[in-house]
């Protein structure tokens, strides 16, 4: 009977840990201001105007190992191919906020 309800008792850990969106560090809400101030004329919809399938959805993400927080500070900081570097633009705390706000808006879809 113990081991019956350790199984059922990590089963529901497992499950509620799969099923809670993860928490970020930055502000997702200042992060949008940014977005819509500095990315939105290249990225928005989370798109990509210039390398179509290099967007900020989910999938693309995945595909193109951007799918974390630390990944997409990088991109914004160093600027990667036509993408220019913000980091001399904005500050560490508002490069998080941005990359907050592209990490809830993927896992929404945009």
């Amino acid at each position: 009977m113990k081991r019956l309800l350790s199984i059922v008792l990590l089963a529901i850990a497992v499950l509620t840990v799969a099923f809670v969106p993860p928490a970020f560090a930055g502000d997702a809400a200042n992060g949008a201001k940014i977005f819509t101030a500095n990315c939105a004329a290249c990225h928005a919809g989370g798109n990509n105007v210039i390398m179509a399938n290099k967007t900020l959805k989910q999938d693309a993400l995945d595909q193109f190992g951007m799918n974390s927080l630390e990944a997409i500070k990088t991109q914004v900081s160093k600027g990667k191919n036509a993408m220019p570097a913000f980091g001399g633009r904005l500050s560490d705390d508002q490069i998080e906020d941005v990359a907050t706000y592209v990490l809830e808006q993927a896992g929404k879809g945009w």
